[in-house]
């Protein structure tokens, strides 16, 4: 899984038929204290669980976005499965949801 922040949405009214009823969320990588990364190009993601806006989410990448209930074979690449409550490294708290 991969440590992001969600920084836009998508709207597609026209898609695959196997995509409708999944909302798309921009992603882009971020570091531990949830600032997303300059250097990490932006995804497109499913989204399994409701996460919203400027929320740091854990996501899954390749065939792993497959594994979801909403996501099983239906043809995506990446998939937000968690929405971040708390990061904690080596005892320091670095990210705490507001």
């Amino acid at each position: 899984m991969i440590l992001g922040k969600v920084v836009g949405t998508v709207v597609a009214t026209r898609k695959e038929e196997t995509l409708e009823g999944l909302r798309l969320l921009v992603v882009r990588a971020c570091d531990f204290d949830g600032k997303p990364s300059a250097s990490a190009a932006a995804v497109v993601a499913a989204d399994a669980i409701g996460a919203g806006l400027g929320e740091v989410v854990l996501y899954a990448a390749g065939s792993s976005a497959r594994q979801t209930v909403q996501t099983k074979d239906r043809p995506v690449d990446h998939t937000i499965m968690a929405i971040v409550d708390l990061v904690e490294v080596e005892g320091q708290r670095r990210y705490t949801k507001e």
